[in-house]
């Protein structure tokens, strides 16, 4: 391999590098859910859900469960915008979709009573999805506003768009 090579390769490495990060306050941080991608996720959600005539709340967390943006819509629960924050951070805590935590935390299996763990955070009813790229975990997402059911679909919907939404930006 010659030096033109090297830097070539250096380049696309340090390119890659830069597309998850972002300036801060005290320097520059690596980032996988970024503002703007967990806002024009929450936007096409926020499309759908008015198409299936739901008002909601969606949030977006980052891998590490902290919130990276939340919206409401006109008209959503109150009460819906704990309940999506606490969807994205049962999906992190426990790297699964919270309809699938709901199935195991039912009388008899495995995981009964979770719910009652890390100060009332855990939800066990769909809407809670985690997000991933190339099997890498890079958020989670949390819908609140209609039935279980509708709220399951829709956070489904946001999961497989996702990839879409990342090649958009």
């Amino acid at each position: 391999m010659n030096n033109n090579e090297i830097e070539k390769i250096v380049r696309e490495v340090l390119q890659k590098l830069s597309e998850h990060q972002s300036n801060a306050n005290g320097g520059l941080i690596q980032t996988s859910m970024s503002l703007a991608l967990a806002l024009k996720l929450i936007e096409r959600i926020e499309a759908k859900a008015a198409e299936w005539n739901m008002r909601v709340v969606t949030a977006v967390s980052d891998a590490s469960g902290r919130p990276v943006a939340v919206h409401c819509m006109d008209g959503a629960y109150i009460g819906s915008f704990d309940v999506a924050l606490n969807k994205t951070y049962t999906s992190i805590a426990f790297q699964m979709s919270t309809a699938q935590l709901g199935r195991l935390s039912q009388p008899g299996e495995s995981l009964y009573g979770i719910q009652f763990t890390n100060g009332g955070k855990i939800v066990i009813f769909g809407g809670g999805e985690v997000l991933e790229r190339n099997g890498v975990i890079i958020g989670a997402l949390g819908v609140s506003g209609g039935t279980a059911e509708q709220d399951t679909n829709l956070a489904a919907y946001g999961k497989s768009i996702f990839e879409e939404v990342i090649t958009c930006l």
